[in-house]
Order: C-alpha cells, then structure tokens, then sequence
C-alpha cells in the first residue's frame, strides 16, 4: 500500500481588527483604516490629499450629483461622490456642490470630485488587503 500524504494548507490568522471596522473608518474619514491599521505615513497622506482633491472639485464649480436611476451615468456619478465619507455629507449639509454649468472649470471640478469617491474605494480595498496580511 501506498502511503498517503496530507499536505497541510495553511488557513491564514483571522484579522487582529473585525473587518466592517475598517471598512467604515476608512469610507467616513478618508485614510481611517490605515490610521487604525498603524500605517502613519499612508494614512496621513490620503487624510489630507482625497479630501482636498473633493474640496478642489466644489472649488472649479464641481456638482455633488443627485441619486437619480433615470439617469443611469448620474446614478453612478453619484455613488462615487458618496464613497467619499464623511466630507461629501458635510458638503451637502453646507449646501456645496450646486455645480455651475457655464463654468469653463465644471467638467474638470466633476472629474475631480468623482475622481476622488472612486480613489477613496481604492484606498479601503488597500486597507482591507493590509488587514489580511497580503501586503
């Protein structure tokens, strides 16, 4: 008989921090979950460059636009401002983010302000891989 082998898999720890936390902290305050991950520098720097990237983007007459699912492209402009946290409740509780249409800098302050909901996406899938080890 032949013996039999059992390669053992390794099962990776489980998170130190649950998961959801990080998940939350980094959309509400951008660079959150690598704060609360011990990544200073990482977490600094997108604490400070995703909400003045959202700020220069209301500044060029930028729009925080409505949930409207006529509208699909809209609809979808409109997930990416909220995936900025924190910062776009506070806009619109300030009443920012009407956008000007004739503004020469409308298309450009649209393009920042999704731009930077989408990145904040980027920066807390990076926080979920730092809380599982794979970075």
């Amino acid at each position: 008989m032949a013996a039999r082998t059992s390669a053992k898999r390794s099962v990776p720890a489980p998170p130190a921090r649950p998961l959801w936390l990080i998940y939350l902290l980094g959309w509400l305050i951008p660079g959150g979950g690598h704060l609360w991950l011990g990544r200073w520098s990482k977490g600094l720097v997108f604490l400070v460059m995703l909400p003045a990237m959202f700020v220069f983007g209301l500044a060029l007459q930028g729009r925080l636009f409505p949930f409207e699912p006529s509208e699909p492209l809209v609809a979808l402009a409109a997930i990416a401002n909220v995936g900025m946290g924190l910062p776009y409740f506070v806009a619109r509780a300030l009443e920012f983010g009407a956008g000007r249409a004739v503004a020469v800098t409308y298309d450009y302050g649209n393009a920042f302000l999704i731009a930077a909901g989408l990145l904040n996406a980027l920066v807390i899938i990076d926080a979920h891989d730092i809380a599982l080890g794979r970075k």
